[in-house]
């Protein structure tokens, strides 16, 4: 074995173990769970539970020593509890739309996102808030990971996530099927007099460079997050400002 087909197959394993008990829980609900597996020893009434719904699924339960779990998760916090999984399934861009066929849709668009912490705050973020999808790109940027599950809590059971191979193709077709598209920028309309009525689709930029040229060319308007005269900062952190702006759009919505 070649050692690229390796480090590809260990990649494979790796994104399909999720750890920490609100993770686990969820993707054992979903019913996308292949095996259980505790610290030897392990006690108390949240891990209770996950054998609980692990008999229900009818999913197999080991016990591994602490060591084992420790390097199985490269030392992460697991909380004694840890799932092999099967591949999370993405969505095509046609499946999330037919989902999403609604006057008041709302999805948000991850453009070249490489922060795992950022993406699992924003699909929290999205649950919160109910948006009803997200989208990315399947290259040079950050997919469902580990890390992009448990920070979620469990959200990324419940906001569906279509991977698209070029992001420009995607707002066209948005467009098509009668959204707005929104983009992020430091000069644009200040977030509080935003119009969300309607089909939207946010998009975020990456964390560094923030939107790419190509995709600005697709934005129907600007939106920015006005800052103090004194800040050091010329941005907020990509799931600060994708928050702030999903309960923008939600509290818009909320009162009619």
């Amino acid at each position: 074995m070649t050692r690229n087909k390796q480090e590809h197959e260990k990649k494979e394993i790796d994104e399909n173990l999720l750890y920490g008990h609100h993770a686990v829980k969820e993707a054992l609900l979903s019913g996308r769970v292949n095996k259980l597996f505790f610290v030897e020893e392990s006690r108390g009434k949240s891990l209770d539970e996950l054998k609980r719904i692990a008999r229900e699924k009818k999913v197999p339960v080991k016990f591994i020593s602490k060591q084992k779990m420790d390097s199985l998760t490269n030392g992460a916090v697991h909380q004694n509890v840890l799932v092999s999984t099967q591949p999370f399934e993405y969505l095509e861009l046609e499946e999330l739309l037919a989902k999403t066929d609604k006057e008041q849709a709302f999805l948000i668009v991850l453009d070249s996102l490489t922060d795992p912490h950022n993406f699992g705050s924003i699909l929290r973020t999205s649950d919160a808030a109910g948006v009803d999808g997200v989208i990315i790109p399947k290259h040079r940027a950050v997919g469902v990971t580990p890390t992009v599950v448990k920070t979620s809590t469990g959200a990324i059971e419940h906001v569906p996530i279509a991977r698209v191979t070029n992001l420009t193709q995607a707002m066209k077709q948005l467009k098509e099927q009668g959204y707005w598209v929104f983009g992020t920028d430091m000069k644009g309309v200040p977030y509080q007099k935003w119009q969300t009525k309607g089909k939207i689709a946010l998009i975020i930029g990456n964390e560094g460079k923030g939107m790419s040229q190509g995709l600005k060319k697709e934005v129907d308007e600007m939106i920015t997050i006005p800052m103090s005269e004194t800040s050091h900062v010329q941005s907020l952190n990509a799931s600060v400002a994708a928050s702030l702006l999903i309960y923008e759009v939600y509290r818009n919505r909320m009162n009619g």
